[in-house]
């Protein structure tokens, strides 16, 4: 019933009365009262005036399946979710919900995470109410070496989720962190499980900064959310829908092909690395060369001292010489 009284209240934009909602869902008043009291604490602030009735002045950023169904458009991406108050990570649910069974395109989301994780086994910082936390469980019948691909596909998407969503000019730091400003607003972990010849499983992680008003001292000079940006707050279940419907654009054109070569100059055009000095750093080896974009193969271009080196996703880092990008 609540969720019908904000449908509702939503649509209209301004006072329902009590009368109308009573009719429209065959409830009694009192029903009604109670619902929006229920509502009122839990964060909704929904005016009441007599002969009036009720108008939704504002809402807590809740994320919900019928809140983030209000902006779905997908066939397959995100149309089954799992959305819990707390878990150990995402993609650690995504996999054992995989080893069970589940479909390509179930969508777990977490409004905290207890071990949260980025690339290389790092920690992520996963508070309730800051951020998105959400992995996306695929089974493409693609090469297992083609699999990291993915990862340049899903940052594509998020980016252009963020510019939509919030207007913002995001960039790409290959390979897998998306930046504004030249600080990190998301990081991607892909994580794969498979044999040789063949894919079982793929999950997607997506961390983003949303609601963040700081950060440890340790990573803010390299760390940004989207209200520390742009002063106001996004509604997060329109951006998780948003990275889904994008995603599932990118990824049905890269499915197409098996490689970048649809998406390489919409990646280049946006890649924060491309055209500058980057750091690479290759085991004990490092050394330093002019990122001039990716390839088909998603492998970042590097112009060094000894020639062209294509840098393969995930056996290296890449830093900027003089800072985080």
């Amino acid at each position: 019933m609540r969720d019908k009284i904000l449908a509702l209240l939503r649509e209209n934009g301004g006072f329902v009365s009590g009368q109308e909602i009573s009719e429209s869902f065959g409830v009694s008043r009192t029903s009604i009262w109670k619902s929006i009291k229920a509502l009122g604490e839990q964060g909704y602030k929904i005016e009441a005036v007599r002969n009036k009735g009720y108008r939704l002045i504002s809402e807590p950023d809740i994320i919900s399946e019928n809140r983030i169904r209000e902006y779905l458009s997908t066939k397959w991406a995100g149309q089954q979710l799992l959305i819990m108050d707390s878990m150990d990570s995402t993609n650690n649910e995504a996999k054992r919900r995989a080893e069970a069974g589940a479909d390509a395109g179930l969508l777990v989301i977490a409004e905290e995470q207890t071990g949260g994780r980025g690339r290389r086994g790092r920690s992520w910082d996963s508070k309730k109410g800051e951020g998105i936390f959400m992995s996306l469980l695929l089974r493409p019948d693609i090469d297992p070496m083609d699999a990291s691909m993915l990862t340049l596909v899903m940052g594509l998407a998020v980016r252009d989720a963020l510019f939509y969503v919030s207007g913002i000019d995001c960039l790409i730091k290959w390979p897998n962190d998306v930046v504004i400003s030249g600080k990190k607003v998301c990081g991607i972990l892909t994580e794969m499980s498979g044999e040789l010849t063949c894919i079982n499983h793929i999950v997607i992680g997506v961390g983003i900064n949303v609601h963040n008003t700081a950060f440890p001292e340790e990573v803010s000079h390299m760390a940004t959310s989207i209200f520390m940006e742009v002063g106001r707050k996004a509604c997060r279940a329109q951006l998780i829908a948003e990275c889904m419907g994008q995603f599932e654009k990118y990824y049905d054109m890269f499915m197409r092909t098996h490689d970048l070569s649809v998406l390489a100059d919409s990646y280049n055009a946006v890649l924060v690395n491309c055209g500058r000095c980057i750091r690479v750093m290759d085991g004990n080896k490092e050394y330093i060369g002019v990122a001039r974009g990716i390839n088909n193969r998603g492998e970042l271009i590097a112009e060094t001292g000894d020639g062209i080196k294509n840098i393969i996703s995930g056996e290296v880092s890449v830093r900027g010489v003089y800072g985080y990008v």
